[in-house]
């Protein structure tokens, strides 16, 4: 081969090996800019949420999957077509609704329970409520109500609007400190027996009211619950699975509702927290 031919031959490797090489640095710079400019939201399937945000689809222990016997012969069409019909069997059709209305405002000043009777306003406070509720003219199935004379009071004029339903006592839904709030406050501090013996009662108020609907059930139901701050503040955050330590950083008013709606699937919605929007300014306490 001549000199020329040689010098050829390098010439054409060497451009070869530019054009590859700035191939490759051009497809990387491109494919860089174009992640700059992509956006991934979290409804997209790229975007893993943080451990504390998962959902527990099987949060009040009623998820269809575990109330059947697990499946043994998984390649067997026949029992998978048997299990298939027991989950079925399992699942509710209906929703759950819970109205949880706080007591009106009461006398503070008051030593012990039976002292701690409604105020005047907090008669007002729970009229008001009660029309509302009329109002909204839900199939409501019963009144359920803290033992403790301000959510006794509350619910009884609440029934004067609503005569047709029946009152019950459930003294799970009295008021207490559910579990030391996060962060602290100074003016407020129960001894640690306190949270460990409220806790227990107030959890199991939560066990006892929120669950998805039974597969019994064949239209959507709406109780009402009457209690207080703390209790409603802990359930809201227990039913969203928020941390329930941050149960103190909800504020509500005197005679408010607060509508969680519970899924056949497990799902839960807030759809209102603390409402007070049919009371005049002057009836707005805390």
């Amino acid at each position: 081969m001549g000199v020329w031919s040689r010098f050829m031959s390098k010439k054409l490797v060497s451009s070869t090996v530019i054009g590859v090489v700035g191939g490759a640095s051009g497809y990387w710079f491109a494919a860089k800019a174009y992640e700059r400019q992509t956006v991934e939201n979290s409804f997209t399937t790229n975007y893993e949420p943080s451990p504390c945000a998962r959902w527990d689809w099987n949060w009040d222990h009623r998820d269809p999957k575990s109330l059947v016997k697990p499946l043994k012969k998984v390649d067997d069409p026949e029992s998978q077509n048997d299990y298939n019909k027991a989950v079925e069997m399992k699942k509710g059709r209906a929703i759950r609704h819970l109205i949880l209305v706080r007591h009106g405002q009461y006398n503070m000043d008051g030593l012990t329970d039976s002292q701690r009777t409604l105020t005047e306003l907090g008669r007002k406070q729970a009229v008001l409520s009660g029309e509302r509720l009329k109002q909204l003219a839900m199939p409501y199935d019963e009144i359920v109500r803290s033992t403790m004379t301000r959510a006794q009071e509350t619910a009884e004029i609440i029934g004067k609007s609503l005569s047709h339903l029946k009152l019950v006592n459930c003294p799970l839904l009295e008021e207490g400190s559910p579990i030391p709030p996060e962060p602290p406050v100074g003016h407020w501090r129960p001894e640690a027996s306190q949270f460990f013996q409220d806790g227990a009662r107030i959890e199991g108020a939560f066990r006892k009211y929120f669950y998805r609907a039974d597969p019994s059930q064949k239209s959507d139901s709406y109780t009402l619950i009457v209690c207080h701050a703390n209790v409603i503040r802990y359930f809201v955050c227990r039913a969203l699975q928020y941390p329930a330590e941050g149960w103190l950083r909800i504020s509500l008013g005197h005679a408010s509702l607060t509508w969680v709606s519970i899924y056949p699937d497990g799902r839960v919605s807030l759809r209102t927290l603390g409402d007070c929007g049919h009371m005049p300014k002057e009836c707005l306490t805390r």
